[in-house]
C-alpha cells in the first residue's frame, strides 16, 4: 500500500528544462503584434515623407499642412493608446481630479513570472527607435526651416516636435519610473476606482 502511494505521488512530477530557453528565443526573434509595429512607424514616417515631398505633388500649402497634421495626430493617438501598450507594455495618460488639477499617470506592466511573455526584444527596438529618431528628425527640420526662412512651415514643424516629444517624454517616464515602486503616486492614480495604476503595474 505504501509503495502504491509513493508511485502515485511521483507520477505528477514533470520537469520542463527547455521552457526558459524557449521563452528567451521567442523574446529575441518573434514580432507578436505585427500590425501594431507597422502602424507605430507608418504614421510618423508618412508625415516625414509628406513634409519632404509634398511640394512635388501639390502646390496647395493648406492641403499639405492639413495632411501632415492629420498624420501626426493619428501617430500621437496610436502610439499613446495602442502601440506603446502592445509593444512595450507602457502607457501614460493625463487625468483631471475633482479639484480640477491635472494629474499625470505613468504606467508600466510588470510581467508575471508564471505567464507567457507579452513583448519581445524586436518589438521593443522598433518602438524605441521610432520614438527617439523621429523627434530628432523634426528638430532637424526646425533648424533647416528657420535658416532657409521658410517661416510658413515653422508652425507645422513646431507642432510635429511637440507631438513627438510629448510621447517620448511620457514613455521615458513610464520606463524609468516603472521599476521604482517607491516613487509617489499621483492622487488620481491612487484612488479606489483605479487600484491597478501604480508607477509600475497595469
Amino acid at each position: 500500500m505504501k509503495q502504491a502511494q509513493i508511485d502515485d505521488d511521483t507520477e505528477d512530477v514533470s520537469l520542463d528544462f527547455g521552457a526558459e530557453e524557449e521563452e528567451r528565443a521567442l523574446r529575441k526573434t518573434n514580432i507578436r503584434h505585427p500590425m501594431a509595429a507597422f502602424f507605430h512607424l507608418f504614421f510618423r514616417i508618412s508625415a516625414i515623407v509628406t513634409y519632404l515631398f509634398c511640394d512635388w505633388f501639390s502646390t496647395s500649402f493648406v492641403g499639405c499642412f492639413l495632411t501632415i497634421i492629420v498624420l501626426l495626430s493619428c501617430d500621437f493617438w496610436s502610439v499613446k493608446n495602442v502601440t506603446g501598450r502592445l509593444l512595450v507594455s507602457l502607457q501614460w495618460s493625463n487625468q483631471i481630479d475633482e479639484d480640477g488639477r491635472s494629474q499625470w499617470v505613468f504606467e508600466a506592466k510588470k510581467p508575471s513570472p508564471h505567464s507567457r511573455i507579452s513583448t519581445t526584444e524586436v518589438e521593443a527596438r522598433i518602438f524605441w527607435l521610432g520614438l527617439v529618431l523621429c523627434p530628432l528628425i523634426w528638430t532637424l527640420f526646425f533648424f533647416t526651416t528657420l535658416f532657409s526662412l521658410k517661416l510658413k512651415w515653422l508652425a507645422l514643424v513646431i507642432a510635429g516636435i511637440a507631438l513627438q516629444a510629448a510621447n517620448l517624454y511620457g514613455f521615458v517616464r513610464c520606463k524609468v519610473g516603472g521599476g521604482q515602486p517607491g516613487i509617489p503616486v499621483p492622487a488620481a492614480a491612487s484612488s479606489p476606482q483605479r487600484p491597478d495604476i501604480i508607477f509600475g503595474e497595469l
